[in-house]
Parts: C-alpha cells; structure tokens; sequence
C-alpha cells in the first residue's frame, strides 16, 4: 500500500527538480519554445504551479467531482503569481509544494481513502489523485529537462547522477 507520506516526499523532490531547472535555464531563455504549439519554458514553470496548487487547493477543499462544468475555473481560485525572475519562478515553485504538502499531511487516513470522480469519470481515492497529480508533474519537469538540453544545459538529476559533471 502507498502511505501518503511517501508521495509527498516524492513530490516535494518531483518539485525541487523543477524549481532547479527554472534556476539553471538562462532568465533571457525562459520564454523558449521549440515550436510555435508548444509551451514556452515560462509557460510550463506556471503549469506546473497552477496545476498542483490549483487540484490540491481542491482536494483540500473537500471537492469529490471533477467533471463539473466550472472544474477549470475553479482551479483559478488557487492560482499563485508567477514571479519573472528564475530564482523567483524557483522560490515559488518550492513555497508553494511546501504549503501543499503541509496541508496534506496533516490530513487523516479517511480522507485520502475518500473518493473522487477525474474529469475522464474515473473513481479514484484522493491518495490516487494526488499520486496522478505528481505523475503530471514528472511529465513536465521531463519537459522542462528537454528544454534545457535544447539549449545546451545539462538538467540537474543528471548533473546529481553524475557527481555534477556533465
């Protein structure tokens, strides 16, 4: 059985890898995109934001139904600013995962067994939910690493993995 503990452990590091590449991209390169579809580094710093702070704010809330007609603008009720700077993009990636995890943990065993119904009509327990949350953030932290590497810079788990040579 996964504890929530574990996941927002995992989380806060998922997190922290994002906040390190926001510091590591050059501030002149925060708005790349490699095609004109596809999210700007900047942009994709602010979904990873809004996205965890904005289903969190809404499982902590004690919302059950996520196919509800005013889902997404309910998830602005949550949205932080997004500073300009990268240490200031990084500092708020990191406050806000930190004010997350501290509701979070706080919670009871009920209420992460407490179902939810996704936007897909899936039925999931509000752990589930929050593991799914983490999984779209990994997506993106890889995200943001490909935009790294698109621009000569080296993405900081393969900086870790490699004693900070790369």
């Amino acid at each position: 059985m996964v504890r929530p503990d574990y996941c927002l452990d995992h989380w806060r590091a998922v997190r922290e890898d994002a906040a390190l590449a926001v510091e590591q991209m050059p501030a002149a390169q925060l708005d790349y995109r490699p095609q004109d579809d596809l999210m700007s580094f900047r942009e994709v710093a602010a979904h990873i934001l809004d996205t965890g702070c904005g289903l969190a704010g809404l499982l902590l809330d004690g919302e059950t139904d996520f196919t509800a007609p005013d889902f997404r603008r309910n998830l602005e009720r949550y949205r932080r600013p997004l500073p300009e700077t990268p240490a200031g993009i990084a500092a708020e990636l990191r406050a806000a995962v930190a004010a997350d995890c501290a509701a979070l943990s706080g919670q009871t065993p009920e209420f992460f067994a407490g179902m939810v119904t996704k936007w897909d009509g899936a039925r999931l327990t509000r752990l589930e939910m929050l593991q799914f949350v983490i999984e779209h953030e990994v997506a993106h932290r890889m995200q943001l690493f490909v935009y790294l590497r698109m621009n000569g810079v080296v993405p900081p788990t393969t900086k870790r993995r490699s004693g900070g040579k790369s």
